[in-house]
């Protein structure tokens, strides 16, 4: 076992290049196959199986010391170091520190590009309460006190919703129209007087 490791170190200290050239090889594949399980499963790392009442802008999955970017860190720092000490020549010290910074550097772009690719996911209520006093089409026509659609926006888009007529006037399809109550996800309307 002792001459095995001997070996190994004589190994690594007759060709340095070796280690970070596994290093890359090595943390290159976990890399990419952990981008396409990303890609296909949205790359959640973790679970946090707590119920809280507050909603956070944040996500545990992609802090910067996640799987992909510690990944990311050891796939910039071997192709460095490797690329430091065979192609530029450089010494073992510079060749580290070069290594590590361009780690680094991975490590900080793979952060930020996960955590802006999860931004891009944004999470919509359609909660009609927000439609109330808004003001919106008739969609379709209505007669007293009774049900149809109108188009209004809420929640940050154009939507077509049932509604209920609650006035004892007929209201005629693009006619401006009142949100003046919500109850069991229909919206009570009324003219919007000229």
């Amino acid at each position: 076992m002792i001459s095995n490791i001997n070996n190994l170190l004589a190994e690594v200290a007759a060709n340095p290049w070796k280690v970070y050239y596994y290093i890359a090889i090595f943390s290159t594949i976990l890399f990419i196959f952990k981008l396409i399980l990303f890609s296909f499963t949205g790359g959640g790392e973790s679970e946090v199986m707590a119920d809280f009442n507050t909603e956070t802008d944040t996500d545990p999955s992609f802090g910067f010391f996640s799987f992909q970017s510690i990944t990311a860190f050891f796939m910039g720092f071997g192709w460095m170091g490797y690329a430091a000490l065979t192609q530029f020549s450089f010494g073992h010290k510079m060749s580290f520190l070069l290594a590590f910074a361009v780690g680094f550097m991975f490590m900080f772009m793979s952060a930020t590009l996960m955590f802006l690719a999860k931004k891009l996911e944004k999470k919509v209520t359609n909660n009609k309460a927000d439609a109330l006093n808004k003001i919106g089409k008739a969609y379709t026509s209505f007669h007293p006190g009774s049900n149809g659609q109108v188009e209004i926006e809420f929640n940050g888009k154009l939507q077509v919703v049932n509604a209920v007529n609650t006035t004892k006037e007929s209201i005629n399809s693009f006619d401006l129209v009142r949100v003046v109550k919500v109850q069991n996800d229909l919206l009570y309307i009324e003219k919007v007087k000229k």
